[in-house]
């Protein structure tokens, strides 16, 4: 069986990783631990191909454990035990270094049944996560380890590595390359940060291309983008990335920025994921526009059910209509502020019995002296408008709206202001 370009260019030292300098450069935080040789248990957090499984492999060489290494997609409790069996024997007499990867697939209780044993030291655990640990990692494993977050290897820092993979392949494989430095730049810029795709492109580029009558094969910008055109593109509607997507493409309209919303927006769409696009397009005309633009939500509706009815790569057309008017619309977040203000209250036991006046029918005992409910209609009054309580009578001077300013919300405040005679 052939072993992957990127395995056989795994690197062996820490000098030799791509990228994490501020980690593993000289005098790095993560640098000075690993060799001082006093291993904490430690959590890598990042994205794929950054070298969390490659750092994990230089310390494990460079420690007198035994190494296990599991994974949580696959691992269950069974193998935590298996392992736990082997302290104090002759396999693991100097305790043991746990990596396990992906260790957000393991649940509470598998996280748990290593808990004790991490505690005394006989397991010191090396973990990883694509996703945020502080979501996915129980937490008293967390404050026994130190969290390093791995992040997006650079293009430039990746140049070196794909040039380095096509010279492994003429020095071990015999073939020989021209390469055009644009495919040299495309490979390292569209694998998204991630090594271990920009060296599975090269192995890609080197077997799909045939050689000329000279046995050199020419690896050109054109051939590097028909096969890594869509790999820059992270995405897992599960994971980080989705959240961070969709809370970029809000906060860009929020903010009145219609070309990076725009961007974000055609980031959903290039990954198929039309529902979370409508939906947050939604929530912001009524959070973020709101009554700035109350028309806003019923054109905003419009153009989301023209999208769901036409789909994609249709449906990006109404879409884009109706990001450009909420990003260029004026905002107000009044009402927004209001129902989570009263909301407050209620969650605090701030409420009460409704008012009599206000209550739909009133049943009045025989020894009531006042019978009737006495609610004053306001239609029947100057103005619709008569001074009456509404509110509880715990509760009865609290103010949850208040005016934005805006000039839709400023004009109805002076409306109301003339009609009950505030100055």
């Amino acid at each position: 069986m052939s072993i992957p370009l990127a395995q056989q260019l795994r690197p062996q030292t820490l000098d030799e990783v791509v990228g994490q300098r501020h980690l593993i450069g000289e005098n790095k935080p993560l640098r000075n631990i690993i060799e001082s040789g006093e291993l904490p248990n430690m959590i890598f957090y990042g994205p794929s191909g950054v070298g969390k499984t490659t750092v994990a492999s230089i310390i494990a060489k460079a420690t007198d454990r035994k190494l296990c290494k599991l994974n949580g997609t696959t691992a269950g409790t069974a193998d935590i035990k298996a392992i736990v069996a082997q302290l104090d024997t002759f396999e693991a007499p100097n305790g043991i270094l746990l990596y396990l990867d992906e260790i957000q697939y393991f649940n509470k209780k598998q996280q748990q049944t290593l808990l004790e044993y991490i505690e005394v030291g006989s397991i010191t655990l090396i973990a990883s996560t694509t996703e945020n640990p502080y979501f996915y990692v129980y937490n008293a494993i967390l404050s026994r380890s130190t969290v390093f977050e791995f992040k997006a290897v650079t293009p430039a820092e990746i140049i070196p590595a794909v040039e380095r993979g096509f010279k492994f392949l003429e020095e071990k494989r015999g073939m020989k390359f021209e390469l055009d430095p644009d495919a040299i730049k495309h490979i390292s810029s569209a694998c998204g940060g991630d090594v271990r795709k920009a060296i599975n492109s090269v192995e890609l580029c080197a077997l799909s291309t045939k050689p000329n009558a000279d046995g050199i094969i020419h690896i050109t910008a054109e051939t590097a983008r028909s096969l890594t055109q869509r790999s820059a593109m992270k995405y897992d509607r599960d994971g980080d990335e989705h959240y961070d997507i969709v809370s970029a493409y809000q906060k860009s309209m929020r903010g009145s920025d219609p070309d990076a919303a725009l961007h974000y927006l055609g980031r959903l769409l290039d990954a198929g994921d039309l529902p979370s696009a409508c939906r947050r397009l939604m929530v912001c005309a009524c959070e973020d526009v709101g009554l700035a633009y109350p028309m806003i939500i019923p054109i905003v509706k419009a153009a989301v059910d023209a999208a769901l009815m036409v789909g994609l790569p249709e449906a990006r057309i109404p879409l884009a209509d109706a990001v450009v008017l909420v990003c260029t619309s004026p905002k107000s977040n009044s009402a927004y502020l209001g129902i989570d203000a009263a909301l407050s209250d209620i969650k605090k036991g701030k409420s009460g019995p409704i008012p009599r006046r206000l209550q739909n029918k009133h049943c009045d005992g025989e020894d009531n002296p006042n019978k009737g409910q006495f609610y004053l209609y306001p239609h029947t009054y100057e103005n619709h408008w008569i001074p009456q309580q509404y509110l509880p009578d715990a509760i009865k001077n609290a103010k949850y709206y208040k005016f934005g300013d805006n000039k839709m919300e400023q004009a109805a405040k002076a409306y109301w202001d003339k009609v009950k005679g505030k100055k």
